[in-house]
């Protein structure tokens, strides 16, 4: 194939993915638009429910139901997706009466929806419905309807189900969030829903858990000779030395860097004492602090190394980029 015809296919690649992009842009916009009481009645009635919200859907509406679930039981609001089709073959069993139902459905038509509706408003259970047609039986069956019509899908045949997705996703996204909001839900709460993998160790690794303790940590007291402190360095692998008090209080800090300007000052280091070269008042931070904070205090300061404390001031620990990284934290 000569370039032309290959620059055209590429360029038209392009102007489709940009159609794409743009229509569904523009069906979450208007969802912005279009927000109404309604959404706040929603709000309202999951967070007076005792019990659950069951999401429900068929199809590309039930992909986006599963994760509207998901969504919901990491940010407070237990939640779990029944499929439509298994509930009116048992799975019913799992709804109560003090439940919420979230159905979604473009159409609101859908016959596995519509026949477990009945079922599930004479247990008792509140239905909150998600379609793009508000005079749909789905719809006017509902206690609640949550208005997600788009002007058209970004399929250029008009049938794939795509802008439709986006814009349940997103006002779907928007109740989750809306829900967390009002229930107070911090990252406190967060990392306890999410104590696996990367997100976790950052929300729940605090500095006492990764720090250097007891014998491990450099320290050498205010009278001690540079010399010792060197080797103290050395022993310890840290990069640093604390000065402190014989009772363990910080009164300074000697480093690589103390080191090197030691060394362009034509200091004699059998001689010196460690409390002529230290740098007074070092950055610490409490062994009970996030190492999350460590690391951002580090990044912020352009240090390497931070000495950690007990309430009371004294020194309890130490620990510098390398203990971050190894506990993944960084």
């Amino acid at each position: 194939m000569s370039p032309a015809p290959i620059a055209a296919a590429h360029a038209r690649v392009l102007e489709l993915a940009r159609r794409v992009l743009d229509i569904e842009a523009e069906a979450v916009r208007q969802l912005s638009i279009r927000l109404d009481d309604s959404f706040v009645q929603a709000v309202d009635l999951i967070l007076a429910s005792h019990g659950r919200v069951i999401v429900s859907g068929v199809g590309k509406s039930g992909h986006i139901g599963r994760k509207f679930a998901a969504t919901l039981a990491s940010t407070g609001t237990p939640a779990y997706f029944v499929h439509a089709a298994e509930a009116a073959h048992g799975d019913l069993g799992m709804i109560t009466a003090n439940d919420v139902l979230v159905a979604i459905s473009y159409s609101g038509t859908g016959e596995e929806l519509l026949k477990i509706v009945p079922l599930v408003k004479r247990q008792g259970a509140r239905l909150i419905a998600l379609t793009g047609n508000p005079d749909s039986p789905l719809a006017q069956e509902a206690d609640v309807h949550l208005d997600g019509a788009i002007k058209e899908e970004a399929c250029p045949l008009n049938l794939a189900p795509t802008a439709s997705t986006t814009a349940a996703l997103a006002l779907s996204d928007a109740l989750a969030v809306a829900l967390l909001d009002a229930r107070g839900f911090g990252p406190d709460d967060f990392a306890r829903s999410h104590p696996g993998g990367a997100l976790g160790r950052r929300l729940l690794t605090r500095v006492e858990d990764i720090m250097r303790s007891g014998e491990a940590i450099p320290r050498v007291g205010e009278d001690a000779r540079l010399s010792d402190a060197l080797m103290e360095i050395t022993r310890a692998g840290l990069g640093m030395t604390a000065i402190v008090t014989d009772d363990d209080r910080i009164v300074g800090i000697y480093t690589d860097g103390d080191l090197r300007r030691s060394l362009a000052s034509g200091c004699n280091f059998n001689t010196a004492r460690i409390a002529d070269v230290m740098s007074r008042n070092p950055k610490t931070i409490h062994a009970s602090a996030l190492a999350v904070e460590a690391a951002e205090m580090m990044e912020r300061l352009r240090i390497s190394e931070l000495l950690v404390t007990a309430p009371d001031g004294r020194l309890v620990g130490a620990l510098n980029h390398h203990d971050l990284m190894r506990a993944k934290v960084i």
